[in-house]
């Protein structure tokens, strides 16, 4: 019957499968978005989903994390099957995790490369001397109006203000998910210093067989030898004596 401790395992583990695939599911779709930006199928509704699963994304990323930590530190986890199970999610997660960071980063260059584009495009409307004479020899106040609201719809300022913020958000996303990865790297190098001290254990558990193995048969040769040796003794101590009754005998008769 498994244990409390393997039941908390098994629940934390499938938890934590779960996640990655769904991570990977959305790394998949975030893929597909991301090549659309800049092209004729890009537009705000597009941009929206991408930030939008983006960010759920990598709040699972964060959720996930903090899971794994928490299955590394499980009561009884020490056993070989859940140390490769452990290992595996760690691996996969790491794996699903790099792909997200890599077009978090495309999509940052490419939100900046929109942005840098429009206020070009903004800057140069604006710094255009026909454009600004034909606005000051507009006659009435209306007219003015009308063409800065001309202006207005040609380049949305609060668009590429709410875009700027996008990318800030993302590229603190994008701080997030490397500190993920720095503690899974000191998360898998405690893993392996752990497995090695056990691989030590297991080591120096077999040098102490062989020793004790190799001492049992120097005690065993030893004891044969001492065997042998007090036969001996007792033969040279029997024919000794033997030869000492013979000479007294033979003393006594003459």
């Amino acid at each position: 019957m498994p244990s409390r401790g393997d039941e908390d395992f098994r629940n934390l583990s499938q938890i934590i499968g779960t996640n990655i695939q769904k991570i990977t599911q959305n790394v998949g779709s975030i893929q597909k978005m991301v090549n659309q930006l800049g092209t004729v199928q890009d537009s705000e509704s597009l941009r929206s989903q991408l930030h939008h699963m983006q960010q759920n994304t990598n709040q699972l990323a964060k959720e996930t994390h903090i899971r794994l930590k928490s299955l590394a530190s499980l009561p009884g986890g020490d056993s070989r099957q859940h140390k490769m199970l452990r290992e595996k999610l760690t691996n996969d997660f790491s794996e699903a995790l790099h792909g997200f960071q890599t077009l978090q980063r495309a999509e940052a260059e490419k939100e900046k490369e929109s942005v840098m584009r429009a206020r070009t495009a903004s800057n140069r409307m604006f710094e255009d001397p026909a454009r600004e004479g034909s606005l000051i020899e507009l006659a009435s106040p209306q007219e003015q109006q009308q063409s800065f609201a001309q202006l207005s719809e040609e380049v949305d300022l609060q668009l590429l203000r709410e875009r700027e913020q996008a990318i800030h958000k993302l590229e603190s996303d994008i701080v997030d998910v490397n500190a993920i990865f720095k503690d899974l790297a000191a998360l898998v190098h405690d893993q392996g210093d752990m497995i090695d001290s056990i691989e030590a254990n297991v080591e120096t558990s077999a040098i102490h067989v062989d020793q004790g193995v190799e001492q049992l048969a120097k005690a065993r040769q030893n004891q044969v030898k001492a065997r042998k040796k007090m036969i001996c003794l007792t033969v040279f101590g029997i024919v000794l004596l033997a030869i000492v009754i013979t000479v007294i005998v033979l003393t006594s008769r003459n």
